[in-house]
């Protein structure tokens, strides 16, 4: 009986075990299968075998809007957050193809205008810097509703006066916008992007700096202003990036510097036609510190070695480039151009490999605003003027 009873005790501690290892055992995630899904949007993830386009033209154009509205639809639905990588990209570069795409989605700016606040959060202090958390937030939706403003309506809102206001209050103490964590390559990758960003949105605002008064917000912009003129490029990106502040603000970059920026962009031009953002920093140098986790992301990409050209850095140089001046039909820009619409996938999108995670491949859709904006400046897509609904 005694030895019944320890039988009996044992197989009832046994199975209490089992019990709680099952409680505590931790299910593998199971890989994402859809970038974007919200009701009927569901947007699969891209990948490297996704088929081309066989002729780039009206049909993939239509394509491309189509996945720009509903990935920043379905975002801006299931999420707060105005992610730099979807809605902010969204109204970043979308407004200004209203030309050739017609109107933006005005569900996406009625999202950005309720976000704004003008109650700041408190300060928090890192590095010897004072900074108000999430104030990126307060950068690109101040930026997207400028865009709206500039190539939507044609004049400023009271909104976008608003998010401007709330977004220099939120400057930090060394004169630009701080942004702490892990890097998110590109577009959260330095103070000195999200300060030009939030630069531009400052400067292309129609007609709100030539009226400003406000003598505090004006010495913030001064401040601004220093931060941009003093910071040292740390990589040949925020280079390229500088190109982008000697367009808006050339008083903040010489002439020779300039020009010695300009002349670094092109020598990385390969002879593709395109360009890599990986070509534009050392992998360990796009932030500090790096996460051993993008680290290896990046390093263990299948052309690590050599790496190819991607639709996002060519975009970005195309626009820089033109912005600076350089005409649409310089051959290397048409080089560039032909590039970009050959790589461009069914489903309208540009494919890239994200830097910073690598499962959902959000680059892939900052990559594909890029690339209808610069082919939108070169006028690739004024035969394509009545494809919207």
């Amino acid at each position: 009986m005694r030895r019944l009873a320890l039988l009996i005790l044992l197989l009832a501690v046994s199975s209490v075990s089992a019990q709680e290892r099952k409680k505590t055992e931790v299910k593998p995630r199971s890989r994402p299968t859809l970038q974007y899904d919200s009701g009927e949007i569901r947007i699969p993830i891209p990948h490297a075998d996704d088929p081309k386009v066989q002729t780039f033209g009206p049909e993939s154009i239509r394509a491309a809007a189509k996945y720009l509205d509903d990935g920043a639809l379905a975002w801006m639905r299931e999420r707060t957050c105005v992610a730099c990588h979807t809605p902010g990209a969204y109204m970043l570069d979308r407004p200004a193809l209203t030309p050739w795409l017609g109107k933006p989605d005005e569900e996406i700016l009625d999202r950005f205008v309720a976000g704004i606040s003008d109650e700041l959060p408190a300060t928090r202090q890192t590095d010897g810097i004072r900074y108000h958390p999430l104030a990126e937030r307060a950068v690109w939706r101040a930026a997207g509703l400028v865009q709206w403003d500039r190539h939507v309506s044609g004049k400023l809102s009271d909104q976008t006066e608003r998010a401007l206001r709330s977004m220099l209050r939120q400057q930090s103490s060394h004169g630009g916008w701080y942004m702490p964590g892990e890097v998110e390559i590109p577009y959260v990758t330095t103070d000195f992007e999200l300060t030009l960003h939030a630069a531009r949105a400052i400067v292309e605002a129609p007609g709100w700096l030539a009226r400003l008064k406000d003598a505090e917000l004006l010495g913030r912009i001064d401040r601004m202003k220093t931060f941009l003129r003093e910071t040292r490029p740390r990589n040949d990106y925020e280079r390229a990036l500088r190109i982008g502040l000697a367009s808006i603000l050339p008083e903040l970059v010489p002439r020779e510097t300039r020009e010695s920026d300009i002349a670094m962009l092109w020598a990385k031009q390969h002879d593709d036609g395109g360009w890599c953002l990986r070509d534009m920093s050392d992998t360990r140098n796009w932030r500090t510190p790096m996460s051993d986790f993008v680290i290896k992301l990046i390093e263990g990409l299948p052309d690590a070695a050599n790496p190819r050209s991607d639709p996002y850095m060519t975009a970005q140089a195309i626009i820089l480039l033109r912005e600076s001046g350089v005409p649409a039909n310089d051959p290397r820009i048409q080089k560039g151009l032909a590039w970009l619409k050959t790589e461009q996938r069914i489903g309208g999108r540009w494919w890239m490999h994200s830097l910073y995670r690598g499962n959902f491949q959000f680059i892939t859709y900052i990559a594909t605003a890029k690339a209808m904006r610069a082919l939108g400046m070169c006028g690739e897509l004024v035969q394509q003027s009545r494809i919207a609904p």
